[in-house]
């Protein structure tokens, strides 16, 4: 004999009212646990190679460097395409892997890649500078504040913002702080070929003098019968007026640095990528979260960090905040929770009038607990609230609430027709619940595709799949385990033991629902052929609606990209840049 969930619920109802109690607040628990984010993590299948051959022609870089390495990396596995760049003094290759590759495989593969360019390193010319790999494209910075200063210099500038990174490193949740716009400082010494001409004095000879005196050399240590005393040799620049003095012999004379070249700090030249907001020249802070971490409380921790930090800048250096993707988050979850609130209201509106007030109650009671499970095992499956989740739940709403309603709609037609509420309540199962479950796995078999597609659309959208089919699951069992024992002690006892109940379907709207029915049995083909019609119909108007993979943005931001002809300083593009700063403002 089949066993009875229902029945075995109702005759059981403290464990059962025990599990559902557990169930909601773990819920409750798992909904504050859940991690917060804009958009779910994937993996970036791309991994960038960059080599440096300073010196070296755009011609030279291609066929001695990119081709030989690109030759390399087409034995890697899981390659789509390769695609280089290569510039003077400069070798850039993208190595893209399919779109296809299992996200467990791609560390294996970009191992693979660091081995094949390994092996062609020594096939490569000398004075060559690296190659350098890069493949962190998944962090993303979502925070980003930008600091200012008015009467000091940018080293001075750095140096502030490098305390706050550290500052920023001991938050939870943060996993990396990186500064964006920094200039780095280099010793120029310029040299006067008019002066070195006249004392007859060897460019080598200076470089050389220099490299010997600030070379790094092991010179021993001495044990006593106590200690190990190193011995250190002195003389190493530790400023620029110690390079200044450094003493130049040449023909028999010696020169003093600083009387036959010009010493100098100053930043690097040409600049390296350069940050300004305002118009005015700044130094950012862009942090990233850990994987799974939540937003929002990265937020908080943020908020209350740089208000400190705020308060003791000095004077004349001012901190601005960028971009604040907490908030965005906390908008679509404030969202979330205004549909969820409005398709509650619209189902208890629809419950409350359709089967009364009662029955409604009992539909009303299942949607949080359906919600605090599903909730729960995203944590388990470790899904964050996202876009993407969000989204699910928002459609999982307008399904989850059917089974309950066909439980409570069961229990209470039996009910009026004179049925007892235990008998009532356990009747659903043995008619309704198979037929709700297969309804259920035929709903959840539509997102099948989604949930294992191998691609990074697929990965992206894999929340979809795991939380539509959570609640829509959850919701099966709780029509059938816990929407009895709520209706069982809500609804009233209202026909039981009586005689003279009435037939329910004998109502004009079942009578005329029935006549309708029979006249669609009657006309078959009738039917058919409008339903054919109709579908027809809808896959002529599906190419009439919008089709994009992501929603248009929704940020009151705009981002301008600015091209400047191939082969433009980064000069020329500051000035366009600082012209167009004007143009905004």
């Amino acid at each position: 004999m089949s066993v009875n969930l229902s029945e075995w619920a109702l005759r059981h109802q403290v464990l059962t009212l025990y599990l559902m109690a557990a169930l909601l607040v773990a819920g409750v628990f798992a909904y504050f646990k859940l991690g917060r984010a804009e958009d779910p993590d994937f993996t970036v299948k791309v991994m960038v190679v960059r080599t440096l051959w300073p010196g070296a022609t755009a011609a030279e870089i291609e066929q001695q460097v990119t081709d030989r390495i690109e030759k390399k990396l087409q034995e890697t596995p899981w390659l789509d395409h390769v695609r280089s760049y290569s510039k003077p003094g400069e070798s850039l290759i993208f190595v893209t892997l399919k779109d296809s590759t299992q996200p467990k495989l791609v560390p294996e593969t970009w191992y693979q890649v660091r081995k094949k360019v390994s092996d062609v390193r020594d096939r490569l010319p000398g004075g060559i500078r690296g190659p350098y790999f890069n493949d962190e494209f998944g962090d993303t910075f979502g925070t980003l504040y930008a600091f200012t200063s008015e009467g000091f210099t940018h080293a001075e500038l750095k140096d502030v913002v490098e305390d706050v990174r550290q500052t920023l490193l001991r938050l939870p949740d943060v996993s990396k702080v990186e500064l964006v716009g920094v200039q780095d400082e280099k010793i120029y010494i310029e040299l006067s070929h008019k002066k070195l001409a006249t004392l007859n004095i060897d460019p080598l000879l200076i470089f050389n003098t220099l490299r010997a005196q600030n070379a790094v050399a092991p010179t021993g240590s001495v044990e006593t019968a106590s200690d190990r005393v190193h011995i250190r040799i002195t003389g190493d620049f530790e400023s620029i007026e110690s390079l200044r003095e450094i003493g130049i012999r040449a023909n028999g004379r010696l020169f003093r640095l600083g009387d036959i070249a010009h010493v100098y700090r100053d930043y690097v030249d040409p600049p390296t990528m350069k940050m300004r907001y305002r118009g005015e020249p700044a130094i950012g802070l862009a942090i990233s979260m850990v994987s799974g971490g939540n937003v929002l409380a990265l937020g908080e921790n943020l908020g209350h960090a740089m208000a400190a930090v705020k308060a003791r800048l000095p004077v004349g250096i001012d901190m601005y905040q960028v971009a604040d993707q907490p908030r965005v988050v906390e908008r679509s979850v404030n969202e979330f929770m205004q549909t969820l609130l409005e398709a509650l209201v619209i189902v208890l509106g629809v419950s409350f009038v359709s089967l009364g007030l009662r029955a409604g109650m009992v539909v009303a009671l299942s949607i949080p607990l359906v919600l605090a499970c599903t909730f729960l095992f995203m944590l388990i499956f470790g899904v964050a609230l996202q876009r993407i989740s969000l989204g699910a739940l928002i459609i999982a709403l307008g399904l989850l609430v059917d089974d309950a309603i066909i439980s409570t709609e069961m229990m209470v037609i039996k009910m009026e027709q004179g049925w007892d509420r235990f008998r009532a309540a356990s009747f659903a199962y043995t008619t309704a619940a198979f037929p709700m479950l297969t309804g259920t796995l035929v709903t959840a078999a539509g997102f099948i595709p989604v949930g294992f597609a191998r691609s990074a659309a697929g990965e992206y959208t894999f929340s979809i799949f795991v939380v539509v089919v959570t609640a829509l699951l959850v919701s099966w069992i709780a029509a059938v385990v816990f929407t009895p024992v709520i209706g069982f002690r809500i609804l009233p006892d209202s026909g039981a033991g009586s005689s003279g109940h009435t037939d329910v379907y004998a109502s004009p709207f079942y009578r005329r629902l029935r006549e309708s029915v029979e006249w669609c049995l009657t006309q078959r083909r009738t039917v058919i052929v409008a339903t054919i019609a109709l579908f027809l119909a809808a896959l002529v108007g599906f190419g009439f609606v919008e089709q994009q993979f992501f929603p248009s943005a929704n940020r009151p931001e705009l981002l301008v990209d600015l091209w400047l002809p191939g082969g433009a300083s980064i000069r020329a593009t500051q000035t366009e840049v600082e012209r167009f700063d004007r143009v905004l403002a």
